[in-house]
């Protein structure tokens, strides 16, 4: 219940925050709505669909679709904001083909707005839709206890999300537009620094980019520490219903009758209560991502390192010990002391999955066993067996090994070079 009650709160409330800014600022600016509503109900569709492939086919590369997909948000932000501070519709009224047709440059603001806002749900949904799919493990029936609290888990976090963006939506439109611009730029520049950590993540896992190692350290610190952008968000976000809380309170109420001063009342109230429901959906997701994720993950500790034989340049690991389908955990301490961890589960009659006890996108926290299924310890990922020992996802990063006289041969020089990965 709480794995994703946690899950939804980090991976959408970004997402809900962002999009609570660009319909704020679109309707401030008296915008045409109906692009931004096509550009959420694309985003939409397009994630359901990746998801149902991602589910059904071996087709999609996770990392790569990410890469695009980000590329094209990024490039949709930084136009969105040069359209927001008037930057780019000075020269665009310049082009001749513009120039007749006044409506069209006016209009292109808000397909950017639309563009960006389908980017970002593209991104974000499809793990939101695939998370009922892991309620029922194989064999489990959907008519059970455990089924019904991951159900229940799963429904509080949208809500809160949902919640909490419908209420920043409405303060925002209660700010002035000048400030809400100010905010929405600063919300849009740390959510672009976000991006481009993911995306670096990716170039260097896929060695398109050189393995450097203060880039690497950088990032994986970025990642192992992602909430932060979250705060941060939550944090420039969280001036919206303070500002609008503070104006209410010295906003008179002098109408020119009775009934039109209880409509300021009431609008001032209503105000208010937008207001408290953004503080009450923030404290909810902090406490999430913090006191009630420490708790979920509490007591997973990696199982001890087994013992194996070292030979010249080789670490050899007997066959019949890694024979009986769990997995098996080695560590080989390198030559500059770093402590090197690597996995074994036997996958068929014939495969084994070999690889570091790490993978691109967690880092060296590692992996564990819980009812047969081979868990990352950070995020919680139950991974295919049949896919340990390939690249993609949450997978352990591959490690090249031999079968010889009965025994697992594994090259020393192979865990030397992954020894940065475990500093």
């Amino acid at each position: 219940m709480l794995r994703y009650f946690i899950q939804v709160i980090e991976n959408l409330l970004t997402t809900g925050i962002l999009a609570a800014f660009l319909w704020a600022v679109l309707d401030k600016g008296n915008g045409e709505r109906r692009p931004a509503l096509w550009g959420c109900i694309a985003g939409t569709a397009a994630a359901l669909i990746l998801a149902i492939l991602r589910r059904t086919t071996a087709l999609i590369n996770r990392g790569f679709f990410n890469l695009w997909i980000l590329s094209f948000a990024i490039i949709a932000g930084i136009l969105y904001i040069l359209f927001l501070w008037g930057i780019l519709p000075k020269p665009l009224r310049k082009i001749p083909f513009l120039q007749k047709r006044p409506v069209l440059t006016e209009a292109i603001p808000q397909y950017v707005n639309a563009l960006l806002l389908g980017a970002l749900l593209f991104y974000a949904l499809p793990t939101i839709f695939l998370y009922p799919t892991e309620f029922a493990l194989a064999g489990e029936s959907i008519f059970s206890t455990d089924f019904l609290f991951k159900f229940i888990g799963f429904a509080l976090g949208l809500v809160v999300v949902i919640l909490t963006s419908l209420a920043l939506y409405k303060t925002g439109k209660a700010l002035s537009p000048g400030l809400l611009k100010v905010l929405v730029t600063i919300a849009l520049l740390v959510n672009l620094c976000n991006q481009l950590v993911v995306i670096v993540q990716f170039l260097l896992a896929r060695r398109i980019i050189p393995m450097i190692r203060w880039i690497f350290r950088f990032i994986v610190g970025a990642v192992n520490h992602n909430s932060m952008f979250l705060y941060a968000l939550m944090g420039i976000s969280l001036l919206l219903p303070l500002i609008v809380f503070i104006r209410g309170l010295k906003v008179p109420v002098s109408g020119k009758n009775p009934a039109e001063n209880r409509k300021i009342r009431s609008g001032l109230r209503t105000n208010r209560r937008w207001c408290f429901t953004v503080a009450a959906g923030f404290v909810f997701s902090v406490v999430a991502v913090t006191a009630l994720k420490t708790y979920n993950e509490r007591g997973v500790e990696l199982s001890p390192a087994e013992p194996m034989t070292i030979a010249g340049e080789e670490l050899i690991i007997p066959i019949p010990q890694v024979e009986d389908g769990h997995l098996h955990r080695f560590a080989y301490t390198a030559s500059d002391g770093t402590e090197v961890r690597f996995i074994v589960i036997k996958k068929n009659a014939v495969a084994y999955g070999v690889g570091l006890d790490a993978c691109d996108i967690c880092g060296a926290t590692g992996y564990y066993e819980r009812k047969g299924q081979v868990i990352c310890r950070l995020c919680d990922v139950v991974m295919n067996i049949s896919t340990i020992g390939f690249k993609g996802g949450c997978n352990p990063v591959p490690l090249a090994y031999s079968l010889r006289s009965g025994n697992m041969v594994i090259e020393i020089l192979n865990l030397e070079n992954e020894k940065v990965r475990f500093k």
